[in-house]
């Protein structure tokens, strides 16, 4: 009789098998079995999963195969942001990018790189917790993603298990999931065989696959995933190399890119692009350029970040790939601030790996510059690789041609039919419609709610549009008067999400005084010259009242700014919109005026945050540590003051121990805000 502990035995030795056997064939490449002895195994599995399921577990290969669908996707929140890249287009500007390295070094040494394909693919993060893969997110705007776990656990080169002894508690593995050229094209093959719908490249091909609510569909997809980079990992488990750490992530079960490579110099970088480019179309994947990173982890760390990339790492991206095309028709499209712009309509054509139909024309001057009209032939580039673009009109086709027309801007609003008009000096024609145009009011919205904004959780892009398609809104103010149940007969909405909107826009009624001035939309008006309005002016009365020229004392504002601003407060439907949004109860506390700089608790103190917070953000915690005049770095120095180490907190909390510098605990910055806030 088999029994209860011969089922669990042959099950362990069943997911020990085919976990082998999915790391030869997806990581090395070299499968010991065929086919038909795998697809035998894993019925197997499933079978004595079947008859035992309390047998089935998170990581068994069983589960690969998908599960029910989901309703929708949750929001995930990265420990660490997955930070975007800085690129390179010439030889000149990769140069350029290793003299500044040099400069910030205070050195002449060559620098050793890594070298690596930049994928065309989705960014993902994939966390581990002793070993088991418990979450799998999109990079979403770097600092908040998707969790899609579910579908990713089909991708047969994600280990749902980590391979090896001593494994951190925490390791997020960061990479790209990608279709391999044969994987896309049989996939289009298949679909047109059903008379479905094909994806115009491999990267759409994948980003839709990942983003099915069914993830079994999403397992019948030919994706794959390519570790890169790590991101939250627990102390002294990291090698002090970034091609060392990559071999790791090997050693433990990830595909790396065979591609890749560790050289020293500019010249040998150069040549490895150049040897890459060569071979570009043989790859069996699709790559836009290539990622050159500073491989000495200590470097990197000296060398710090930049806004949103870090100074370390760059994207050079090949060159632009050119294709001719007809120009059918011209579009106007209207955005958030009434710009109209004109958008090409073109016979689509295959462009550097993507099918391109439509093109942005800019604006009038463009079009003048280009002197192209309806029916030319031209020449359509993807600069970067990424925003189509129209180059040039090829003269030659026109002849014998009758059907050219010029290309004009229309003298009434596409949308709304108010005036159009453009400044003096301006290239740009815009809507004088503001807020009772249709298109300016549907971005106004999504503005109007956006994260750095009002904050609206759950009303996204695509709820504001069906709001306002089906005339539950007209306005900003409308939007404090939803009904319940309207909101909830919306397509993909019920009672509970109708709901949690309604009271998501009461909550958000409690904000500041520069996310409030950000969320208003106007002209050139970003969070930080907001937020220089609302420190420099203390109230909104204030700002309103502003002239040009009290406007111009403000840190960040110069005249086109100041000109906008009171421009934006002169005009009589926008003052009756702010008065109809204080009456639904939009209010901040009072800001009281800032000390003089080294007046603050802090002023002169250099400080660095490291590790988990879980009480804040990182970034919460540096704006509060900055507003009491500390000056917050990413590396630590002599020259650093004081060092927040949270949970996890790795090599800078090391280093900080040794120079003998100052450290606190997430208590203690606690402490340290309520006696200087």
């Amino acid at each position: 009789m088999f029994s209860d502990s011969d089922a669990a035995k042959e099950v362990a030795e069943l997911t020990a098998q085919l976990n082998d056997h999915n790391y030869r064939y997806y990581v090395l490449d070299n499968p010991s079995i065929p086919d038909a002895e795998y697809d035998r195994l894993m019925r197997r599995l499933q079978d004595l999963e079947d008859a035992h399921p309390e047998l089935r577990v998170s990581d068994s290969p069983s589960q690969r195969v998908g599960a029910l669908p989901l309703s929708e996707f949750s929001q995930v929140q990265h420990v660490i942001p997955m930070l975007s890249l800085d690129n390179a287009f010439g030889d000149d500007e990769f140069s350029a990018f290793d003299r500044r390295l040099k400069d910030r070094l205070k050195s002449d040494e060559d620098i050793e790189f890594a070298c690596e394909p930049k994928l065309d693919g989705i960014a993902l993060s994939l966390r581990y917790e002793e070993g088991l893969l418990v979450q799998a997110a999109t990079r979403g705007d770097g600092q908040t993603g998707e969790d899609i776990t579910q579908n990713v656990k089909t991708i047969g080169s994600v280990p749902l298990k980590l391979l090896g002894e001593n494994l951190p508690p925490v390791l997020e593995v960061r990479g790209e999931v990608y279709m391999p050229k044969t994987g896309f094209e049989r996939l289009n093959r298949l679909a047109a065989e059903a008379g479905e719908k094909v994806f115009v490249n491999p990267r759409n091909a994948a980003a839709g696959s990942l983003r099915q609510l069914d993830s079994r569909i999403t397992a019948r997809r030919p994706l794959e995933f390519c570790a890169y980079s790590v991101g939250d990992v627990s102390a002294n488990f990291l090698p002090d190399k970034h091609a060392d750490i990559l071999q790791m992530l090997s050693e433990r079960g990830f595909r790396l890119n065979p591609e890749l490579r560790v050289v020293t110099g500019v010249q040998a970088c150069l040549e490895y692009y150049r040897d890459l480019g060569a071979r570009r179309d043989e790859l069996p994947f699709e790559i836009d350029g290539i990622v050159f990173k500073v491989n000495e982890l200590a470097l990197q760390q000296k060398l710090g970040f930049v806004s949103r990339a870090p100074r370390w790492a760059i994207a050079y991206k090949f060159p632009a790939q050119e294709e001719m095309t007809e120009l059918k028709e011209v579009e106007f499209q209207v955005g958030r601030t009434g710009a109209i712009t004109p958008v090409a309509r073109l016979e689509p054509v295959y462009v550097g790996g993507v099918t391109v139909s439509n093109a942005t024309l800019h604006n009038a001057d463009e079009i003048e510059r280009l002197g192209v009209m309806i029916g030319d032939t031209v020449v359509i580039r993807r600069a970067g690789d990424v925003i189509p673009q129209i180059v040039s009109v090829v003269l030659e086709k026109r002849a014998g041609r009758d059907n050219l027309k010029e290309i004009t801007f229309p003298d009434a609003c596409p949308v709304c039919g108010s005036e159009t008009e453009r400044a003096e000096g301006e290239a740009v024609v815009r809507c004088a419609g503001g807020l009772v145009c249709g298109a300016q009011r549907k971005e106004g919205l999504k503005h109007f709610a956006s994260r750095k904004a009002l904050d609206v959780d759950g009303l996204g892009d695509k709820l504001v549009e069906m709001l306002v398609d089906q005339g539950l809104v007209q306005s900003l103010p409308d939007l404090f008067h939803l009904d319940v149940d309207k909101v909830a007969a919306l397509e993909r909405m019920g009672p509970k999400s109708a709901q949690n909107l309604v009271d998501a826009l009461e909550k958000s009624k409690q904000t500041t005084l520069p996310r409030f001035i950000y969320s208003l939309g106007i002209r050139e008006v970003g969070e930080v010259t907001a937020s220089q309005l609302a420190k420099y002016f203390l109230a909104l009365d204030a700002v309103m009242a502003a002239t040009e020229e009290q406007l111009l004392e403000v840190p960040d504002v110069g005249p086109v700014v100041a000109h906008h601003i009171v421009t934006f407060f002169r005009q009589e439907h926008n003052l009756e919109t702010l008065k109809a949004l204080i009456a639904e109860g939009i209010h901040w506390p009072e800001i009281e005026a800032a000390p003089a700089a080294e007046e603050l608790a802090l002023a002169g103190k250099v400080i660095v945050l490291t590790g988990t917070l879980s009480t804040m953000g990182r970034s919460d915690a540096k704006v509060r540590l900055e507003a009491l005049g500390a000056k917050v770095t990413g590396s630590v120095s002599k020259k650093t003051d004081l060092v927040i180490a949270g949970e996890a907190a790795g090599s800078k909390r090391a280093k900080a121990e040794q120079l003998g510098i100052d450290i606190l605990d997430e208590s203690g910055l606690l402490d340290l805000l309520a006696e200087h806030e």
